[in-house]
């Protein structure tokens, strides 16, 4: 609880709250979640398990089953 100075203190001078954060604005320069999330889905971090899943992800795109080659 605060003390009966404290008190006194805050009726005479009053209370001052913090100044509120400002919103960030948008660097026009910086990269989008997207291209983010398509370099990480690609193993491009150094992940050894988005590489491997990566890895994967390309061996079932490459198979016969998954192409759609009309013509």
């Amino acid at each position: 609880m605060a003390t009966d100075n404290e008190i006194q203190y805050a009726i005479m001078n009053g209370i001052s709250f913090g100044k509120a954060k400002s919103e960030k604005k948008d660097d026009p320069n910086k990269v989008k979640t997207k291209a983010r999330k398509k370099a990480y889905q690609a193993g491009a971090h150094k992940s050894g398990a988005a590489k491997h899943k990566a890895e994967i992800r390309q061996r079932v795109k490459d198979r016969p089953t998954q192409r759609h080659n009309k013509g």
